[in-house]
């Protein structure tokens, strides 16, 4: 259900013509488009704020990014919404583009430092990640005892230490880049968490492999990419852990995921 748009106030704070607001597709719910402005709900303002000052001056080749807006008196959050410019596009089944402008946001994200409030989550996407790395204290997380536990624990059992450093990443990717013919890709619709920009990409193929039809030779294109099997396991453990933990993970959604599990397991052996 959509939720209700932004009051007459925020949208003058933010500098958005009194048009129409219409409710964007993708922004489940909270996001609405006012002229070339979109304006999202704030969960997080100190989120919202670090996100909107990385974003604001970062140059990306080849990528275009939903730029964030400020207020008129220079906030980046009024009354709980936020702003960026309107980028034109549609997310589309172009999984190696995807992963490529995952690539290239990353390497330009690579000098940012940690944000103190990544540490401070307990959303379920941040339990679900500490959990695929073994961050959790041990009987922290129940997962129930079914069988996609038990495949959980499986998985679980192949992890071995990776090399390769965090970083501020996307975590969320697949659906969140948008494709408007021959332009360049734009990012929108920042998750961040703090990990290795291999991760990200994992995520991206995990995803594509659950929800897009892809298949392994995905999995195998990228290979080249640091401790790339280790991310790839550790995503698919993120996103097995995310259906475990969610209220409103649905029994279809579940079984779509077992079985992207099963197409991954192939390449990580």
């Amino acid at each position: 259900m959509p939720s209700s748009p932004p009051p007459s106030h925020v949208l003058a704070a933010f500098g958005a013509p009194p048009a129409e607001v219409a409710v964007l597709a993708g922004g489940r719910g909270g996001a609405f488009r006012v002229g070339d402005t979109v304006l999202r709900r704030v969960h997080d303002p100190a989120a919202a704020s670090f996100l909107a000052t990385t974003f604001e001056q970062l140059r990306v080749s080849g990528i275009r990014i939903a730029r964030p807006v400020r207020a008129s008196d220079g906030r980046w959050v009024v009354a709980g919404w936020s702003a960026q410019r309107f980028v034109a596009g549609r997310p589309e089944a172009r999984f190696p583009e995807t992963i490529e402008a995952s690539v290239a946001l990353h390497d330009a994200l690579a000098g940012v430092d940690e944000p103190r409030f990544l540490r401070q989550r307990t959303d379920v996407p941040a339990i679900a990640d500490r959990l695929a790395w073994g961050e959790e204290p041990g009987g922290a997380v129940d997962l129930g005892d079914g069988h996609a536990a038990a495949v959980y624990a499986e998985l679980a059992a192949q992890r071995r230490p990776v090399s390769v450093e965090p970083q501020l990443v996307h975590g969320d990717m697949f659906g969140n880049v948008l494709f408007a013919g021959t332009a360049p890709p734009a990012v929108v619709g920042m998750k961040p968490f703090w990990r290795p920009a291999a991760w990200a990409a994992g995520v991206v193929a995990v995803d594509a492999v659950a929800w897009g039809d892809a298949g392994p030779e995905l999995l195998e294109e990228w290979r080249h990419l640091p401790d790339w099997p280790q991310m790839v396991l550790r995503a698919v453990l993120f996103r097995l852990g995310f259906s475990l933990l969610h209220p409103r993970t649905t029994p279809k959604s579940l079984v779509e995921m077992l079985t992207a599990v099963e197409v991954i397991r192939s390449f990580l052996r």
